[in-house]
Protein backbone atom coordinates (compact mmCIF):
# COMPACT_ATOMS: atom_id res chain seq x y z
CA UNK A 1 0.00 0.00 0.00
CA UNK A 2 1.36 2.91 -0.49
CA UNK A 3 -1.40 3.92 1.06
CA UNK A 4 -2.87 0.41 3.69
CA UNK A 5 -5.28 -0.39 7.27
CA UNK A 6 -8.86 -2.45 9.84
CA UNK A 7 -10.84 -2.66 13.05
CA UNK A 8 -13.36 -5.59 12.00
CA UNK A 9 -16.45 -7.04 13.52
CA UNK A 10 -16.16 -5.53 16.88
CA UNK A 11 -19.38 -3.99 18.78
CA UNK A 12 -19.39 -0.88 19.18
CA UNK A 13 -20.82 2.74 19.31
CA UNK A 14 -19.04 5.05 16.60
CA UNK A 15 -19.82 8.75 15.13
CA UNK A 16 -21.29 8.52 11.26
CA UNK A 17 -18.24 8.68 9.11
CA UNK A 18 -15.54 8.69 11.74
CA UNK A 19 -14.47 7.06 14.55
CA UNK A 20 -11.79 5.02 16.57
CA UNK A 21 -11.57 1.51 17.94
CA UNK A 22 -12.43 1.29 21.48
CA UNK A 23 -10.24 -1.12 23.88
CA UNK A 24 -11.76 -4.25 25.94
CA UNK A 25 -11.25 -3.31 29.58
CA UNK A 26 -7.92 -4.61 31.10
CA UNK A 27 -10.33 -6.63 33.36
CA UNK A 28 -11.83 -8.30 31.03
CA UNK A 29 -8.25 -9.01 29.48
CA UNK A 30 -6.91 -10.09 32.79
CA UNK A 31 -10.24 -12.28 34.14
CA UNK A 32 -12.42 -15.13 31.97
CA UNK A 33 -14.53 -15.39 31.58
CA UNK A 34 -15.93 -11.75 32.00
CA UNK A 35 -19.49 -11.23 33.69
CA UNK A 36 -22.67 -11.48 31.99
CA UNK A 37 -24.31 -8.18 31.32
CA UNK A 38 -27.71 -7.80 33.15
CA UNK A 39 -29.35 -7.51 30.08
CA UNK A 40 -28.06 -8.72 26.70
CA UNK A 41 -26.05 -6.35 24.49
CA UNK A 42 -27.34 -4.78 21.85
CA UNK A 43 -27.24 -6.56 18.33
CA UNK A 44 -24.16 -4.30 16.97
CA UNK A 45 -24.83 -3.32 13.20
CA UNK A 46 -22.82 -5.24 10.43
CA UNK A 47 -19.74 -3.67 9.15
CA UNK A 48 -19.22 -2.13 6.18
CA UNK A 49 -16.53 -4.71 5.22
CA UNK A 50 -18.92 -7.41 6.64
CA UNK A 51 -21.92 -6.38 4.05
CA UNK A 52 -19.12 -6.36 1.47
CA UNK A 53 -19.82 -10.43 1.42
CA UNK A 54 -23.00 -10.35 0.09
CA UNK A 55 -21.37 -9.34 -3.18
CA UNK A 56 -21.06 -11.75 -5.91
CA UNK A 57 -17.25 -11.47 -6.18
CA UNK A 58 -16.52 -12.29 -2.48
CA UNK A 59 -19.01 -15.50 -2.61
CA UNK A 60 -16.87 -16.62 -5.84
CA UNK A 61 -14.00 -16.29 -3.60
CA UNK A 62 -14.66 -18.28 -1.00
CA UNK A 63 -16.47 -21.14 -3.24
CA UNK A 64 -14.00 -22.04 -5.44
CA UNK A 65 -11.40 -21.88 -3.12
CA UNK A 66 -13.44 -24.15 -0.74
CA UNK A 67 -13.44 -21.64 2.07
CA UNK A 68 -17.18 -21.34 1.52
CA UNK A 69 -17.27 -24.12 4.45
CA UNK A 70 -15.41 -22.00 7.19
CA UNK A 71 -17.89 -19.90 8.38
CA UNK A 72 -20.70 -22.15 8.73
CA UNK A 73 -18.23 -24.42 11.07
CA UNK A 74 -17.33 -21.79 13.19
CA UNK A 75 -21.20 -20.96 13.62
CA UNK A 76 -22.24 -24.70 14.84
CA UNK A 77 -18.93 -24.86 16.95
CA UNK A 78 -20.54 -21.70 18.46
CA UNK A 79 -24.03 -23.07 18.34
CA UNK A 80 -22.58 -25.88 21.04
CA UNK A 81 -20.67 -23.13 23.12
CA UNK A 82 -22.54 -22.42 26.86
CA UNK A 83 -20.39 -19.85 27.87
CA UNK A 84 -17.77 -17.14 27.31
CA UNK A 85 -14.63 -19.78 28.14
CA UNK A 86 -16.17 -22.61 25.68
CA UNK A 87 -17.05 -18.95 22.84
CA UNK A 88 -13.41 -18.36 23.36
CA UNK A 89 -11.37 -21.85 22.60
CA UNK A 90 -13.41 -21.65 19.09
CA UNK A 91 -13.02 -18.37 18.29
CA UNK A 92 -9.18 -19.08 18.74
CA UNK A 93 -9.37 -23.31 17.27
CA UNK A 94 -11.50 -22.08 14.17
CA UNK A 95 -9.20 -18.78 13.94
CA UNK A 96 -6.18 -21.12 13.99
CA UNK A 97 -7.41 -23.37 11.62
CA UNK A 98 -8.46 -20.23 9.22
CA UNK A 99 -4.80 -19.09 9.02
CA UNK A 100 -3.36 -22.78 8.59
CA UNK A 101 -5.49 -23.98 6.18
CA UNK A 102 -4.63 -20.06 4.10
CA UNK A 103 -0.75 -21.12 4.68
CA UNK A 104 -0.98 -24.37 3.96
CA UNK A 105 -2.96 -23.67 0.38
CA UNK A 106 -0.44 -21.04 -0.19
CA UNK A 107 2.28 -23.33 0.04
CA UNK A 108 1.45 -26.22 -1.62
CA UNK A 109 -0.17 -28.45 0.90
CA UNK A 110 -3.99 -27.35 0.00
CA UNK A 111 -6.42 -28.02 -3.28
CA UNK A 112 -6.45 -24.85 -5.56
CA UNK A 113 -9.76 -24.45 -6.56
CA UNK A 114 -11.51 -22.80 -8.70
CA UNK A 115 -9.99 -19.68 -11.15
CA UNK A 116 -8.28 -19.21 -8.31
CA UNK A 117 -4.14 -19.83 -7.71
CA UNK A 118 -2.87 -21.32 -4.99
CA UNK A 119 -1.42 -18.32 -3.32
CA UNK A 120 -4.22 -16.14 -3.26
CA UNK A 121 -4.56 -14.36 -0.51
CA UNK A 122 -8.21 -13.09 -0.65
CA UNK A 123 -10.40 -16.43 0.47
CA UNK A 124 -8.43 -15.99 4.16
CA UNK A 125 -9.55 -12.01 4.32
CA UNK A 126 -13.21 -13.54 3.08
CA UNK A 127 -13.56 -16.67 4.81
CA UNK A 128 -12.55 -14.27 8.35
CA UNK A 129 -14.88 -11.55 7.36
CA UNK A 130 -18.00 -14.56 7.31
CA UNK A 131 -16.69 -15.67 10.47
CA UNK A 132 -16.83 -12.44 12.30
CA UNK A 133 -20.62 -11.51 10.69
CA UNK A 134 -21.05 -15.09 12.96
CA UNK A 135 -19.23 -14.37 16.08
CA UNK A 136 -21.32 -10.50 15.78
CA UNK A 137 -24.79 -12.78 14.92
CA UNK A 138 -23.99 -15.33 18.12
CA UNK A 139 -23.14 -12.52 20.51
CA UNK A 140 -25.86 -10.53 19.95
CA UNK A 141 -27.85 -13.38 21.28
CA UNK A 142 -25.87 -14.80 24.18
CA UNK A 143 -26.70 -12.36 26.79
CA UNK A 144 -22.81 -11.55 27.13
CA UNK A 145 -21.57 -8.18 27.78
CA UNK A 146 -20.12 -5.95 25.28
CA UNK A 147 -16.64 -6.12 26.54
CA UNK A 148 -17.08 -9.70 26.17
CA UNK A 149 -18.21 -9.60 22.29
CA UNK A 150 -14.92 -6.92 21.95
CA UNK A 151 -12.83 -9.96 23.37
CA UNK A 152 -14.03 -12.45 21.00
CA UNK A 153 -13.40 -10.77 18.27
CA UNK A 154 -9.82 -9.69 19.17
CA UNK A 155 -9.19 -13.14 19.83
CA UNK A 156 -10.85 -14.93 16.74
CA UNK A 157 -8.87 -11.87 14.74
CA UNK A 158 -5.46 -12.24 16.30
CA UNK A 159 -5.31 -16.17 16.10
CA UNK A 160 -6.66 -16.29 12.08
CA UNK A 161 -4.00 -13.71 10.83
CA UNK A 162 -1.33 -15.85 12.30
CA UNK A 163 -0.44 -13.23 14.98
CA UNK A 164 -0.84 -15.70 17.89
CA UNK A 165 1.52 -18.13 16.03
CA UNK A 166 4.65 -15.91 15.36
CA UNK A 167 6.47 -18.13 17.92
CA UNK A 168 10.52 -19.45 17.10
CA UNK A 169 10.68 -21.74 20.03
CA UNK A 170 14.76 -22.88 20.24
CA UNK A 171 15.52 -21.60 16.95
CA UNK A 172 18.53 -19.88 17.50
CA UNK A 173 19.71 -22.62 19.45
CA UNK A 174 19.52 -24.65 16.60
CA UNK A 175 21.47 -22.12 14.64
CA UNK A 176 18.65 -20.42 12.70
CA UNK A 177 18.30 -17.06 11.94
CA UNK A 178 14.63 -15.50 12.61
CA UNK A 179 12.49 -13.44 10.92
CA UNK A 180 9.49 -11.28 11.17
CA UNK A 181 7.59 -10.63 8.08
CA UNK A 182 3.97 -8.82 8.11
CA UNK A 183 1.58 -8.21 5.22
CA UNK A 184 -2.06 -6.41 5.23
CA UNK A 185 -5.28 -7.44 4.16
CA UNK A 186 -6.68 -6.16 0.57
CA UNK A 187 -8.21 -2.25 0.36
CA UNK A 188 -9.78 -0.11 -1.64
CA UNK A 189 -12.25 -2.79 -1.85
CA UNK A 190 -15.11 -0.03 -2.92
CA UNK A 191 -13.20 0.92 -5.77
CA UNK A 192 -12.44 -2.64 -7.26
CA UNK A 193 -13.64 -5.67 -4.76
CA UNK A 194 -11.58 -8.72 -6.83
CA UNK A 195 -8.72 -6.85 -5.16
CA UNK A 196 -5.60 -8.89 -3.67
CA UNK A 197 -2.86 -7.69 -1.36
CA UNK A 198 0.38 -9.04 -3.05
CA UNK A 199 2.08 -8.07 0.40
CA UNK A 200 -0.65 -10.63 2.31
CA UNK A 201 0.35 -13.39 -0.05
CA UNK A 202 3.77 -12.86 0.43
CA UNK A 203 2.96 -13.34 4.12
CA UNK A 204 1.60 -16.54 3.72
CA UNK A 205 3.64 -17.98 1.37
CA UNK A 206 6.87 -17.52 3.68
CA UNK A 207 4.88 -18.12 6.98
CA UNK A 208 7.06 -21.07 8.81
CA UNK A 209 9.48 -21.19 6.07
CA UNK A 210 13.17 -21.94 6.11
CA UNK A 211 15.04 -19.41 3.75
CA UNK A 212 18.47 -20.48 3.20
CA UNK A 213 21.52 -17.67 3.20
CA UNK A 214 25.12 -17.88 3.17
CA UNK A 215 25.58 -17.12 6.95
CA UNK A 216 22.86 -20.43 7.30
CA UNK A 217 19.09 -21.47 7.49
CA UNK A 218 16.69 -18.78 8.79
CA UNK A 219 12.98 -19.57 9.83
CA UNK A 220 10.08 -16.43 8.91
CA UNK A 221 7.14 -15.91 10.59
CA UNK A 222 4.58 -13.76 9.60
CA UNK A 223 1.23 -12.22 10.37
CA UNK A 224 -1.21 -10.13 8.31
CA UNK A 225 -3.11 -6.48 9.59
CA UNK A 226 -6.31 -5.23 8.73
CA UNK A 227 -6.65 -2.24 7.07
CA UNK A 228 -8.60 -0.15 9.56
CA UNK A 229 -7.13 3.11 11.74
CA UNK A 230 -9.28 2.09 14.42
CA UNK A 231 -7.14 -1.42 15.05
CA UNK A 232 -3.69 0.24 14.97
CA UNK A 233 -4.89 3.25 17.34
CA UNK A 234 -6.21 0.31 19.67
CA UNK A 235 -2.49 -0.81 19.92
CA UNK A 236 -2.88 -4.26 17.27
CA UNK A 237 0.93 -3.48 15.91
CA UNK A 238 2.60 -2.84 18.83
CA UNK A 239 0.65 -6.51 20.73
CA UNK A 240 2.21 -8.38 17.92
CA UNK A 241 5.13 -6.92 17.30
CA UNK A 242 6.29 -6.90 21.17
CA UNK A 243 6.64 -10.86 21.29
CA UNK A 244 7.91 -11.34 18.45
CA UNK A 245 10.40 -8.60 17.98
CA UNK A 246 12.68 -9.14 20.86
CA UNK A 247 13.16 -12.70 19.64
CA UNK A 248 13.86 -11.96 16.13
CA UNK A 249 16.94 -10.69 13.88
CA UNK A 250 15.15 -9.19 11.24
CA UNK A 251 12.06 -7.62 10.63
CA UNK A 252 10.58 -6.75 7.02
CA UNK A 253 6.58 -4.75 7.07
CA UNK A 254 5.42 -4.88 3.79
CA UNK A 255 2.69 -3.46 1.68
CA UNK A 256 1.12 -2.65 -1.96
CA UNK A 257 2.80 0.51 -3.23
CA UNK A 258 3.35 1.93 -6.42
CA UNK A 259 3.11 0.62 -10.18
CA UNK A 260 6.02 -1.27 -10.98
CA UNK A 261 8.75 -1.00 -8.35
CA UNK A 262 9.79 -1.75 -5.38
CA UNK A 263 10.61 0.53 -2.71
CA UNK A 264 12.68 0.35 0.86
CA UNK A 265 11.09 2.92 2.54
CA UNK A 266 13.84 5.29 4.39
CA UNK A 267 11.94 7.51 6.98
CA UNK A 268 8.27 6.57 8.25
CA UNK A 269 6.22 9.52 9.61
CA UNK A 270 3.98 10.29 12.38
CA UNK A 271 1.26 11.58 10.83
CA UNK A 272 -1.93 9.95 9.60
CA UNK A 273 -2.99 11.73 5.91
CA UNK A 274 -6.88 10.66 6.19
CA UNK A 275 -7.40 8.10 3.51
CA UNK A 276 -10.36 5.97 3.84
CA UNK A 277 -9.85 2.58 5.21
CA UNK A 278 -11.49 -0.62 4.73
CA UNK A 279 -14.98 0.52 6.72
CA UNK A 280 -14.62 3.41 5.01
CA UNK A 281 -13.65 5.70 8.31
CA UNK A 282 -10.91 8.13 7.65
CA UNK A 283 -8.36 9.40 10.58
CA UNK A 284 -6.31 12.67 10.18
CA UNK A 285 -3.58 13.92 12.63
CA UNK A 286 -0.92 12.75 14.47
CA UNK A 287 -0.06 8.67 15.02
CA UNK A 288 -1.54 8.03 18.57
CA UNK A 289 0.61 5.89 20.43
CA UNK A 290 0.78 5.56 24.05
CA UNK A 291 3.38 7.67 26.15
CA UNK A 292 3.04 10.77 23.61
CA UNK A 293 5.61 12.31 25.54
CA UNK A 294 8.59 11.03 23.81
CA UNK A 295 6.94 10.55 20.03
CA UNK A 296 9.64 11.48 17.64
CA UNK A 297 8.19 13.01 14.09
CA UNK A 298 10.07 10.59 12.29
CA UNK A 299 11.75 6.97 12.33
CA UNK A 300 14.40 5.89 10.42
CA UNK A 301 14.91 2.12 8.72
CA UNK A 302 17.40 -0.02 9.93
CA UNK A 303 17.36 -2.68 6.63
CA UNK A 304 20.17 -3.14 4.71
CA UNK A 305 18.88 -0.62 1.63
CA UNK A 306 21.96 0.00 -0.15
CA UNK A 307 22.62 -3.85 -1.03
CA UNK A 308 18.87 -4.25 -1.19
CA UNK A 309 18.84 -1.59 -4.13
CA UNK A 310 22.34 -3.08 -5.85
CA UNK A 311 21.30 -6.95 -5.36
CA UNK A 312 19.44 -8.29 -8.38
CA UNK A 313 16.84 -9.49 -6.98
CA UNK A 314 14.06 -10.39 -9.70
CA UNK A 315 11.99 -8.70 -11.90
CA UNK A 316 10.84 -5.43 -10.62
CA UNK A 317 13.07 -2.27 -10.16
CA UNK A 318 14.56 -1.92 -6.23
CA UNK A 319 14.30 1.76 -4.84
CA UNK A 320 15.84 3.45 -2.29
CA UNK A 321 12.70 5.94 -1.30
CA UNK A 322 14.52 8.92 0.67
CA UNK A 323 11.56 11.43 -0.05
CA UNK A 324 9.43 12.77 2.81
CA UNK A 325 6.58 15.64 3.42
CA UNK A 326 7.57 17.74 5.99
CA UNK A 327 6.23 21.26 7.99
CA UNK A 328 9.62 22.46 8.28
CA UNK A 329 10.98 24.11 11.82
CA UNK A 330 9.05 27.41 12.15
CA UNK A 331 7.10 26.92 8.84
CA UNK A 332 2.85 26.47 8.33
CA UNK A 333 3.14 25.22 5.35
CA UNK A 334 4.07 21.26 4.16
CA UNK A 335 7.22 20.67 1.83
CA UNK A 336 8.28 17.68 -0.35
CA UNK A 337 12.09 16.69 0.61
CA UNK A 338 13.91 14.19 -1.76
CA UNK A 339 16.48 13.32 0.85
CA UNK A 340 14.70 13.02 4.08
CA UNK A 341 13.72 15.08 6.78
CA UNK A 342 15.44 18.07 8.07
CA UNK A 343 15.96 19.21 12.02
CA UNK A 344 13.29 19.85 13.41
CA UNK A 345 9.87 18.93 10.90
CA UNK A 346 6.23 18.00 12.03
CA UNK A 347 5.97 15.11 9.57
CA UNK A 348 3.05 15.09 6.92
CA UNK A 349 4.22 11.57 5.05
CA UNK A 350 7.16 9.32 5.59
CA UNK A 351 7.99 7.69 2.53
CA UNK A 352 5.90 5.06 2.55
CA UNK A 353 3.20 8.02 2.62
CA UNK A 354 0.86 8.84 5.01
CA UNK A 355 -1.44 5.82 5.71
CA UNK A 356 -1.57 2.67 7.40
CA UNK A 357 1.34 1.18 5.51
CA UNK A 358 3.61 4.24 7.00
CA UNK A 359 1.60 3.48 10.00
CA UNK A 360 2.77 0.23 10.48
CA UNK A 361 6.56 1.35 9.46
CA UNK A 362 6.49 3.72 12.01
CA UNK A 363 4.91 1.84 15.07
CA UNK A 364 7.57 -1.63 14.04
CA UNK A 365 10.70 0.82 14.00
CA UNK A 366 9.53 2.99 16.79
CA UNK A 367 8.77 -0.25 18.84
CA UNK A 368 12.27 -1.25 17.40
CA UNK A 369 13.93 1.65 19.55
CA UNK A 370 11.82 1.51 22.11
CA UNK A 371 12.57 -1.92 23.40
CA UNK A 372 16.48 -1.11 22.81
CA UNK A 373 16.41 -3.20 20.25
CA UNK A 374 20.07 -3.39 17.55
CA UNK A 375 18.44 -5.37 14.63
CA UNK A 376 17.38 -4.38 11.31
CA UNK A 377 14.25 -3.95 10.13
CA UNK A 378 11.82 -1.50 8.15
CA UNK A 379 9.14 -1.73 5.55
CA UNK A 380 9.16 -2.35 2.25
CA UNK A 381 6.50 -1.68 -0.73
CA UNK A 382 5.91 -3.72 -3.02
CA UNK A 383 4.42 -3.27 -6.75
CA UNK A 384 0.49 -2.47 -7.27
CA UNK A 385 -0.98 -6.05 -8.38
CA UNK A 386 -2.38 -5.46 -11.37
CA UNK A 387 -4.27 -7.60 -14.33
CA UNK A 388 -4.08 -8.42 -17.68
CA UNK A 389 -5.12 -6.49 -20.75
CA UNK A 390 -8.99 -6.90 -20.86
CA UNK A 391 -9.47 -7.41 -17.56
CA UNK A 392 -8.26 -4.43 -15.56
CA UNK A 393 -11.86 -3.35 -15.27
CA UNK A 394 -14.06 -4.71 -12.48
CA UNK A 395 -16.90 -4.80 -14.78
CA UNK A 396 -15.65 -8.01 -16.26
CA UNK A 397 -16.38 -9.65 -13.22
CA UNK A 398 -13.26 -11.50 -13.84
CA UNK A 399 -11.75 -12.39 -10.28
CA UNK A 400 -8.42 -13.75 -11.76
CA UNK A 401 -6.41 -14.21 -15.20
CA UNK A 402 -3.11 -15.62 -16.03
CA UNK A 403 -1.19 -12.13 -15.99
CA UNK A 404 -2.98 -11.33 -12.58
CA UNK A 405 -1.49 -14.44 -11.12
CA UNK A 406 2.07 -14.34 -12.58
CA UNK A 407 2.26 -10.95 -10.89
CA UNK A 408 1.65 -11.93 -7.65
CA UNK A 409 3.84 -15.22 -8.30
CA UNK A 410 6.90 -12.61 -9.55
CA UNK A 411 6.45 -10.18 -6.42
CA UNK A 412 6.23 -13.11 -4.02
CA UNK A 413 9.60 -14.40 -5.24
CA UNK A 414 11.21 -11.25 -5.13
CA UNK A 415 10.43 -10.28 -1.97
CA UNK A 416 11.29 -13.60 -0.57
CA UNK A 417 14.93 -12.62 -2.33
CA UNK A 418 14.92 -9.40 -0.78
CA UNK A 419 14.19 -10.66 2.68
CA UNK A 420 17.36 -13.33 1.82
CA UNK A 421 19.65 -10.82 0.98
CA UNK A 422 18.61 -8.26 4.10
CA UNK A 423 19.29 -11.47 6.12
CA UNK A 424 22.67 -11.90 4.89
CA UNK A 425 23.79 -8.11 4.54
CA UNK A 426 22.43 -7.46 8.36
Amino acid sequence: MRTNGNTAGRPRVRPAGFGLVLLASAALVAVAPPPRAVAAASAPAVTVEERRLDKDVPRRILDDSGFDRVAPEFAASLRHAGSYAQAERAAVLHGERLWQRAVDRAQGRGPAGGELSRDDDRPLYWARLAMTRELRAWHAESGLSEAAGVRLLERLESASRGQDSMAFGDGRAKGLKRIVVTGFDPFTLDRDIRISNPSGAVALALDGTVIRTADGPARVETAVFPVRWGDFADGTVERALRRALPRADLFVTVSQGRVGRIDVERYNGAWRGGFGDNENLSETGLVPVKDPATQPQWTVTSLPHAALVAADTGRFPVYDNTSVTEIPAGGTAPVVRPNGPTPGSAARAGGGGDYLSNEIAYRATLLRDRLGLDIPGGHVHTPVLEFGPGNTDPATGAVSDPVFVQNRLDITAQLRTIVRVAAEES
